[in-house]
């Protein structure tokens, strides 16, 4: 029995050691990490998130194989699925690691990053991670390439639906025609926020906060609008009668002030681009004119027409300009005979 002291208290040092190290150590230099706001903190302290008690955990069995009694063939087997395990746990380090950084860099890119490629990151260093590792234990992995490749070749067929959402999601980002945060509508009818591309489908998320799901190859084919290309900002259009009465230059005039207090409001860094109307009828009932305003987004627009008609409603009562209601006369023929 007191051959097998010193291999417990090294488990035991080594879970100790682990507790310390994650309960202590690291919330520490993650709350250091935060307060400094070092560009990633985030990204690595949740890369290495258990990772420390694990490898103190591995080091403790580690040194209590060695020290143990056990038969040297037995020692080696345990010695190699402890490296099996340091090296797996490095392997998913790093994936993690890899992802969280190719999202920082298409966030600061792009705006919004998409889990696709952040998962093909991960997925990558994951494979490579594998290989080596078998090669460092001293599996042969030429063998599991050439079986790889030529079953890929069978997987190929049987999942030709998934590898064409996966290459059509590719081309959606590559092509940059859908971005996560553009407002798309689709020629179905449906409409909103991308939200995410992932190697089956495309999320969009409705203003009424339901989830349209696309698969990718679907919306690849799709005849959609994109309200965020070229640009975010677009023109806000209200068409507007007054009656014929009323004089013209005040109207130009009060509208064109009406729409520059929404502007400055909703969209105040494109006041430089002053809105404008255009008369183009004469109706049956008023004279009808087109007020074109840029807002930021398509999204705006809502918000841009409510303020504008309550703000325009209530400074043409001020200016004593009308907004004149359908009138029908109608005549009445009496076609009856006195007796």
């Amino acid at each position: 029995m007191m051959q097998w002291i010193p291999p417990i208290a090294f488990i035991l040092a080594g879970l100790l050691a682990g507790i310390i190290a994650e309960k202590v150590i690291f919330k520490k230099l993650e709350i250091f990490v935060k307060n400094k706001r070092i560009a990633g903190g985030n990204i690595i302290f949740h890369s290495l998130h258990r990772m420390t008690f694990i490898w103190f955990m591995i080091g403790g069995f580690f040194w209590a194989v060695l020290s143990s009694p056990l038969r040297p063939d037995i020692v080696t087997v345990l010695q190699k699925i402890l490296t099996i395990a340091f090296l797996y746990s490095v392997t998913l380090v790093l994936a993690r690691l890899t992802a969280g950084f190719v999202n920082l860099f298409i966030q600061r890119a792009e705006g919004v990053p998409t889990s696709l490629v952040s998962n093909l990151a991960k997925a990558t260093v994951l494979l490579l991670g594998t290989l080596i590792l078998l090669q460092t234990v001293g599996v042969e992995i030429t063998p599991i390439v050439t079986t790889l490749g030529i079953g890929g070749l069978a997987v190929g067929l049987a999942l030709q639906d998934t590898l064409a959402n996966l290459f059509s999601g590719f081309y959606l980002i590559i092509s940059k025609q859908v971005r996560t945060g553009d407002y798309v509508k689709l020629d179905a009818g449906q409409e909103g926020y991308v939200t995410d591309i992932t190697w089956r489908n495309t999320t969009i998320k409705e203003v009424s906060n339901n989830v349209v799901i696309v698969p990718n190859s679907k919306l690849a084919s799709a005849i959609f609008t994109n309200y965020h290309l070229p640009a975010k900002e677009i023109t806000l259009t209200m068409n507007v009668g007054v009656s014929y009465d009323s004089d013209l230059e005040q109207v130009e005039k009060v509208t064109v002030e009406v729409a520059k207090e929404v502007m400055q409001e909703i969209a105040p860094k494109l006041i430089g681009n002053e809105p404008y109307i255009r008369f183009h009828t004469f109706g049956d009932f008023s004279i009808d004119f087109t007020l074109y305003m840029r807002v930021s987004e398509f999204f705006d627009q809502r918000i841009g027409k409510h303020i504008f008609i309550k703000k325009l409603h209530k400074r043409y009562q001020e200016a004593g300009i009308s907004i004149p209601f359908p009138i029908r006369e109608v005549y009445v023929q009496n076609n009856s005979q006195e007796n």
